[in-house]
């Protein structure tokens, strides 16, 4: 049986007088999932947003995976299937 979908990721960012914040939303189609990340720069740093931006989107993109994996922890649960204890950052299906 094979399965093949789309998911989008809209990620807005936002800097103001050094600090950047990203919200990075998942729209699967039938739900969401937000998430958020920030960045601020030092007083002595260099004035370079882009930089900024790299580090809010990938905090908010860490979170959002994260998000998402406790989704499908909860929802292998309601189907019965508890968690196994974790001995590492590998989720049930494997990679």
């Amino acid at each position: 049986m094979s399965h093949t979908t789309e998911w989008k990721v809209r990620l807005q960012l936002v800097e103001d007088g050094g600090k950047t914040e990203a919200r990075a939303v998942l729209d699967t189609g039938t739900t969401s999932l937000t998430a958020t990340g920030a960045a601020q720069r030092a007083p002595g740093d260099e004035d370079a947003p882009e930089i900024g931006d790299e580090f809010a989107a990938g905090r908010a993109l860490r979170d959002l995976g994260s998000r998402l994996l406790q989704t499908a922890e909860r929802d292998v649960e309601a189907r019965g299937a508890a968690p196994e204890p974790r001995t590492s950052t590998t989720y049930g299906w494997s990679m």
